[in-house]
């Protein structure tokens, strides 16, 4: 048994794109992998730039999550079309959809885990990394029954989660801790809010979830706890912006706003909490109250620390050598038949525009 990679870190399936959205697992398409790194360098206009006159049009997809707080924030305050973008945002009930229309050229941008950022690698997928939004920390969970006396008490267990999502990885991880593996449960494979129903029902006894429905059902069900989160592996889960190749390079000006709006958007939630949370709970159908705790759950990363894991290549915490890490353990699960290399990851990082953020 390999050992735990240190992955860097969110959300849901990672059932790749193709003809019936969410309905493909991460196994095919592997050939298309590219044999070199393209040129990821980006041209942008210094900061002093007039701002735009005319909106560059987009549209931006992903399921609902808490750790998208700033880029809702962003779109009701108006921050994207300040930096020359006008970002039409759509709501997929799973990532499988959001994925199966990105590789459709349906939408120009989608906000996914790391997980599925190294499965669109694996299939060959043209895209950039602009900025990575959360990390996970204490957001994602796994919920037993007082029964269960631990993790290594999940053998011969049947577990709700969703097969090849988010959820499902950070299982494999956990079992993998616990000195086991996948073979040794019995999954009942549904999604992340019936997961965690099927476990307040009594239905099973381990169930795989998320924000807001963790909280939720823990509470609801008095027989049992959560027995691990995110918090324990805080390198496990994380989010990242990403955008179509082609969209990067013909406008890289409109990249700028969108990155700048997120920025703006956690300022405004520094600055402005109460607005804030009405904005995201209004999303997530919250309230701010329950907005204000959810946050709890994730880590918002900062411009300094997007800088740091995207652009410092020899930092042990590099954005490249985590996705590494995770490519090596996917395949180690068959869940990708073949890992994408350091050199093939870093190329799809670009972090020139939370660098000339900084202007």
């Amino acid at each position: 048994m390999s050992q735990s990679p240190q992955i860097l870190t969110r959300r849901q399936l990672i059932q790749l794109m193709g003809g019936v959205a969410g309905g493909l697992t991460l196994h095919a398409c592997t050939s298309q992998l590219q044999a070199t790194s393209p040129d990821t360098s980006t041209t942008i206009s210094p900061a002093g730039s007039a701002s735009p006159t005319e909106l560059v049009k987009s549209a931006y997809g992903s399921t609902l999550w808490i750790g998208y707080a700033p880029l809702y924030v962003a779109i009701e305050k108006g921050f994207f079309k300040e930096g020359g973008l006008d970002l039409e945002q759509k709501v997929f009930g799973t990532t499988g959809e959001g994925n199966a229309a990105f590789a459709a050229e349906h939408i120009q941008c989608i906000s996914i885990v790391t997980t599925e950022t190294v499965a669109f690698a694996a299939q060959g997928q043209d895209f950039r990394i602009v900025q990575i939004a959360d990390s996970s920390t204490g957001g994602d969970g796994i919920l037993a029954r007082n029964s269960v006396k631990d993790v290594a008490d999940f053998k011969g267990r049947e577990i709700a989660v969703e097969l090849g999502s988010v959820s499902h990885f950070f299982l494999l991880q956990v079992l993998e801790e616990a000195g086991l593996t996948g073979d040794d449960i019995k999954i009942t494979n549904v999604t992340p809010d019936a997961a965690a129903a099927a476990y307040t029902s009594g239905r099973v006894d381990v169930a795989v979830t998320y924000s807001p429905f963790l909280k939720q059902s823990n509470n609801a069900q008095k027989d049992g706890r959560i027995i691990y989160d995110s918090s324990k592996m805080p390198t496990a889960i994380t989010d990242v912006y990403i955008f179509s190749t082609q969209f990067v390079e013909e406008n890289p000006q409109a990249i700028r706003g969108f990155v700048n709006g997120i920025f703006k958007a956690h300022e405004f939630i520094k600055t402005n909490p109460d607005e804030a949370y009405v904005i995201t709970g209004k999303q997530l159908e919250l309230q701010p109250e329950e907005v204000a705790e959810e946050l709890k759950g994730v880590s918002l990363t900062s411009l300094e620390d997007n800088i740091k894991l995207m652009d410092d290549t020899t930092s042990d915490v590099y954005l490249g050598k985590h996705m590494e890490s995770l490519a090596t353990f996917l395949k180690d699960q068959n869940q990708i038949s073949e890992a994408p290399t350091l050199e093939q990851l870093s190329a799809l990082i670009d972090p020139a525009f939370v660098k000339a953020a900084q202007g």
